[in-house]
């Protein structure tokens, strides 16, 4: 089973970026395909983006496309979501992911490991 710890939140002003991590234990990480949500407070938590085993192929939500991408680095164990001209609406706790996969691919749903997320605040 693997563990998931992110980090690199925080408060940031608007135009701003942040750069996440998610450091993964007790798996293989390159088996998983990894995820990325957050969830904004009174909202349902939301799919952000999600990247393949191998680093390759990623998919974002329609709205972040253009200012957040997802990266990996498997002989780290840590994937990443950089964060580009923050918004106040990307106030939100960050979830990373994990989904133990057979092929390649980038679900937005269905994953079965969760961190415990971490706040990024984007002050206006």
């Amino acid at each position: 089973q693997v563990q998931l710890t992110e980090s690199g939140g925080g408060l940031v002003q608007a135009g701003g970026s942040l750069r996440l991590s998610c450091a993964a234990s007790g798996g293989t990480f390159s088996r998983y395909a990894m995820g990325w949500f957050r969830q904004a407070p009174g909202k349902e938590r939301e799919f952000v983006g999600s990247i393949g085993r191998d680093g390759v192929l990623t998919l974002f939500a329609d709205s972040l496309q253009g200012r957040f991408t997802i990266s990996r680095d498997n002989a780290k164990n840590t994937v990443y979501l950089q964060m580009n001209n923050l918004k106040p609406e990307d106030t939100a706790v960050y979830y990373c992911a994990a989904e133990p996969t057979l092929f390649n691919g980038t679900p937005r749903t269905g994953y079965d490991y969760w961190g415990q997320g971490t706040q990024v605040t984007v002050a206006s």
